[in-house]
């Protein structure tokens, strides 16, 4: 073979290796879109290990939007203040307030309740990412990605869960609901203390009524199987305030539970069970439509979730079933808490999967310069 083959074969070579791993060294673009009808301070915090992007915070005004570039590997999560007035010093807002006293969050994260976007980038290898409300609601949320391969399913809750919120749940006027563990501090509430593992700890029927309106969205911190989504090579668009569903959303299915350990049609994580979210809903307000979910609008509250048992909660009537815990929740370890911790930004169970799909790509390449040489 003469030296000018050789020569095409290495340059198309660098091309391969390049596309290959163009993904692996840019990480992903997040766009921030607000279709809210008020002005909207998101916040970006990074975890542990993870850089700054070029923001910590700042003003989205109504139909305006934002893009960063994160690096692969980067964690951390995004969320939206909302009735934020800032001076030169200080300033604070109505809900999700970092505490910072102005637009950027410097490094603090939001004040619950608030509606938390959650994400983990693979180097090489998945993605993933949730839209959590175990740390209350402020306001709607979707998170939609394009570009990616895998399941890659849109997540969030597009339903005003401040219309269905209970009294005893209620913040800031209205203007957000907290959750049980945040409104009551209780061990079971919280998964904390002897409530600390899936086993112990249970959905209540708070977090029922969460999970109900918002079936995509962590309701509770063990609520992994239909809550954790996975999507490889993505950018994603973080809209707060979506009308509607877009089309991508819409044609995603709602989470049906696979064989444990899985993923579901949609990307989520399948367990055992689909945490005794069974029976129909009836929802005061707009009804229970978020993300996939059905439901019909009425002034009685919440009623009919689940099946044996019965619970009432200040406008959440109806039946609760106490859901039985199998290999969905130990999905990764044995007492669930890689996907938990996932969903806090813990991103150390990604790094094998990590490191083997990019020793993959090498390979890869190699078997592409010999073939051509």
């Amino acid at each position: 073979m003469d030296l000018s083959c050789t020569y095409s074969s290495l340059i198309l070579g660098f091309h391969i290796s390049l596309l290959l791993f163009s993904r692996a060294a840019f990480g992903a673009k997040f766009t921030f879109v607000n279709k809210c009808e008020y002005t909207v301070w998101p916040g970006i915090l990074a975890n542990a290990g993870s850089p700054r992007l070029d923001s910590t915070g700042f003003e989205l005004s109504q139909d305006s939007s934002r893009t960063f570039i994160a690096p692969a590997g980067w964690s951390g999560r995004f969320w939206g203040r909302t009735g934020c007035k800032f001076s030169d010093e200080s300033g604070s807002c109505q809900t999700g307030d970092c505490g910072a006293g102005q637009a950027e969050c410097n490094g603090s994260g939001a004040a619950p309740p608030a509606t938390l976007a959650e994400f983990t980038l693979g180097t090489g290898g998945l993605d993933f990412y949730d839209v959590s409300l175990v740390d209350g609601y402020n306001l709607p949320m979707i998170v939609e990605t394009s570009g990616g391969s895998g399941m890659c399913a849109s997540t969030g809750c597009v339903t005003d869960l401040n219309r269905l919120c209970p009294s005893e749940l209620r913040a800031g006027g209205g203007a957000a609901c907290k959750s049980a563990c945040e409104a009551f501090g209780r061990p079971e509430y919280c998964c904390s203390g002897s409530f600390s593992s899936p086993a112990s700890c249970r959905p209540s029927v708070y977090s029922q009524m969460f999970k109900s309106a918002c079936p995509r969205s962590y309701s509770y911190a063990y609520d992994d199987p239909t809550s954790t989504f996975t999507c490889s090579g993505a950018d994603y668009t973080v809209t707060f305030c979506p009308s509607t569903p877009s089309q991508k959303s819409s044609r995603d299915p709602t989470p049906v539970m696979a064989t444990p350990g899985t993923p579901n049609a949609d990307g989520s994580l399948a367990g055992s069970d689909t945490t005794g979210m069974s029976g129909s809903e009836t929802g005061s307000g707009s009804g229970l439509t978020g993300m996939g979910g059905s439901g019909t609008g009425s002034a009685s509250g919440l009623t009919g979730i689940g099946g044996s048992g019965t619970a009432s909660v200040s406008g959440i009537s109806g039946s609760v079933s106490e859901p039985e815990y199998g290999t969905g929740s130990e999905a990764m370890l044995a007492d669930g808490s890689y996907l938990a911790g996932l969903a806090m930004g813990d991103s150390s169970g990604v790094s094998e999967t990590s490191a083997l799909r990019s020793a993959g790509l090498i390979v890869s390449t190699i078997l592409i310069l010999t073939i051509f040489s």
